[in-house]
């Protein structure tokens, strides 16, 4: 295959972060910007970017990800999650390119209790829902070659998620109180990454364009994977202690039920998808070994 320039966008969150180890020991060309280093909200900046490097795929995982701050400032979810996700699309088209966008399981309403397909309704209940649905649209609207990824409850070592969290509290408290009644599946980044990046590296994604759902393996909720969190850290003094929602008045209404189907990524691309669980206790001693 020749060389292939690769651009990732938002490569310092979790999910670029976790494709800077790979494109590391990759033959193809990487190119990891962030904010600092490209505006993506600049249409001109993007498309100059692009045919200055000679860039050939996207992966975008650069996102406007606080759920409550969204609703907060709607505007600028929806410059990042919608506008800036146009003007990748654009810039794609414009060099028949390929872009991979990642997206979120809170396109969905949360209803059911049936693992969510690619093809099932949208109803987002919130800001953050509506914006990154709006991303996807701009995909679909731009006319570009593109894979859209919906994934949810993203964790890794970098930055702030659920699991460094507790990580953090069930070392700290005597008890802490944890939704029970929110179920999906938790996402190592690292997965993640690792499948897109086994996509491209293949070359699999040309004729392959169209909309797929990637977590890890399982379904729990954010009880379930709190205790099992405790547990794989050694944090036996920290009682967890179930609680509905509505314990906790929020502005933003959260899926009650957000499991993806993956069966459909699996099968196109011939990807194993790890358990929950296992990669869990990979990152935590990723994590504690860094510590050390």
């Amino acid at each position: 295959m020749p060389d292939k320039r690769i651009l990732v966008t938002g490569c310092n969150g979790q999910l670029g972060r976790e494709l800077q180890r790979l494109g590391a020991i990759s033959p193809l060309t990487y190119l990891f910007t962030d904010i600092a280093d490209l505006d993506i909200t600049d249409r001109q900046a993007v498309c100059e970017y692009v045919a200055r490097e000679r860039v050939d795929v996207i992966v975008n995982c650069a996102a406007y990800t606080d759920v409550d701050g969204a609703e907060e400032d709607e505007a600028t979810a929806e410059r990042v999650n919608a506008e800036a996700v146009r003007n990748l699309a654009e810039a794609m088209r414009i060099a028949d390119g390929t872009l991979f966008h990642i997206s979120t399981d809170y396109v969905f309403g949360g209803e059911g209790n049936t693992p969510f397909t690619e093809d099932m309704p949208v109803n987002p209940l919130g800001a953050y829902g509506r914006t990154k649905r709006h991303g996807e649209k701009a995909i679909a609207e731009s006319g570009c070659k593109a894979l859209i990824i919906r994934t949810a409850w993203l964790y890794s070592e970098w930055g702030r998620n659920f699991l460094k969290t507790m990580l953090r509290l069930t070392g700290e408290q005597e008890a802490l109180q944890i939704v029970f009644d929110q179920v999906g599946t938790p996402t190592f980044a690292g997965d993640l990454a690792l499948a897109i990046f086994s996509i491209i590296e293949k070359n699999l994604y040309s004729g392959n364009e169209g909309t797929y759902h990637f977590s890890n393996e399982g379904v729990c909720s954010w009880y379930d994977f709190a205790v099992e969190i405790a547990e794989a850290a050694g944090h036996d003094r920290c009682r967890i202690l179930p609680c509905h929602s509505e314990e906790f008045p929020s502005k933003v209404r959260r899926p009650a039920y957000s499991v993806l189907d993956k069966s459909k990524i699996k099968r196109t691309f011939a990807l194993e998808i790890p358990h929950w669980r296992d990669s869990m206790r990979y990152c935590i001693a990723r994590i504690m070994k860094a510590q050390e």
